[in-house]
């Protein structure tokens, strides 16, 4: 299926998500099980919790991150127009979100809080299997609020892109819904990533009624896409999905991905990394490859390739933000899509 090129706002994309500085560390399993984290999960802890998880990590570096961020950051990289809104405080790590994030390319104008909690940090536990286990601390974005969103931002863009973490935050959720309502207001579309299995099992009725009535496109890997569903198989799921909302971005790991729109529908080979470092931002730069590809006018089948690609890249570094253009990649694919 071929995409009317969606390149009608002076954005792309908007993101709204939790503004997040990440801290990563090699782990082994055994610290995992010592310290009670679930292998593979994101688990929000408080300030002090935060605090004692930092003090037992090995070696560690700082980079920009948020799952919504990360994926604007990577839309940007791809030559996509980018916004973002997410709160941060007026703080060191804040000055570094802030910077990170416009030096990527993408339009960010949320203003520092000058009181309240420090901005969020993500520690990020990577293990031998480049797996990635996160213990989150939310600060500033708990205090995402309706005020936060500018609803001139929200029409200048073709696509609002929602993350799921923040219906942990009832004030967050409402600027989203506030986000929801701007953008169809103004004849655009919603995208929401669902986030995290667990996320979706706390909010798993709002995120249906959401999907079904709200959402224009739905990003989901395996987990949490059976568990919106509370079905035992990605097939079920997808049966299940498909007649909820219009688009559907399913990924699967090493399985590749699916994308379904209606009858149509696409399996998507993953592509192959050069080495497999760290699985930190598959899916959402993922998402930035299909949203560049979408919004570029190319078919689904395209749209799914330019994200395995950007995944591929992604998990073969360490961090979620590219350490290369990725403009190539979506030069690559415009240009097999032209002479397909």
């Amino acid at each position: 299926m071929e995409i009317a090129a969606e390149r009608t706002g002076e954005f792309d994309v908007l993101g709204i998500g939790n503004a997040i500085v990440d801290v990563v560390a090699y782990a082994e399993d055994a610290l995992l099980a010592e310290l009670g984290l679930v292998k593979g999960a994101m688990t929000l802890v408080d300030e002090e919790r935060c605090e004692f998880l930092y003090r037992r990590m090995g070696p560690a570096h700082e980079v920009s991150g948020g799952s919504c961020a990360n994926t604007m950051a990577a839309l940007a990289s791809l030559g996509g127009r980018a916004a973002y809104i997410g709160r941060v405080k007026q703080d060191q790590l804040g000055e570094v979100f802030g910077h990170d994030i416009r030096a990527a390319g993408v339009t960010f104008r949320s203003p520092p809080s000058p009181d309240g909690p420090s901005t969020a940090r993500c520690l990020v536990f990577v293990t031998p299997d480049a797996q990635r286990t996160m213990a989150t601390y939310l600060g500033a974005c708990v205090e995402l609020a309706p005020e936060d969103i500018d609803p001139e931002l929200v029409r200048a863009a073709s696509i609002t892109y929602l993350e799921g973490y923040l219906w942990d935050r009832p004030e967050a959720k409402a600027a989203c819904r506030k986000a929801a309502d701007v953008c169809h207001a103004a004849g655009r579309r919603l995208a929401l990533t669902l986030s995290d299995p667990f996320c979706v099992d706390r909010w798993r009725e709002e995120f249906r009624e959401l999907v079904a009535r709200e959402v224009d496109i739905l990003f989901a890997n395996e987990a949490e896409i059976t568990s919106l569903y509370e079905v035992a198989d990605f097939d079920a799921a997808l049966q299940e999905v498909r007649r909820h909302v219009h688009f559907a971005v399913l990924t699967r790991g090493a399985k590749g991905s699916v994308v379904v729109c209606g009858e149509e529908l696409h399996v998507i080979d993953a592509v192959p990394p050069e080495r497999l470092l760290d699985t930190t931002g598959a899916g959402d730069l993922y998402a930035a490859g299909f949203l560049r590809g979408f919004t570029a006018g190319l078919d689904l089948g395209a749209c799914g390739r330019l994200g395995s690609l950007c995944a591929a890249e992604i998990i073969a570094q360490y961090g979620a933000r590219a350490e290369r253009p990725l403009r190539p990649l979506f030069a690559r694919v415009n240009g097999e899509a032209a002479h397909s």
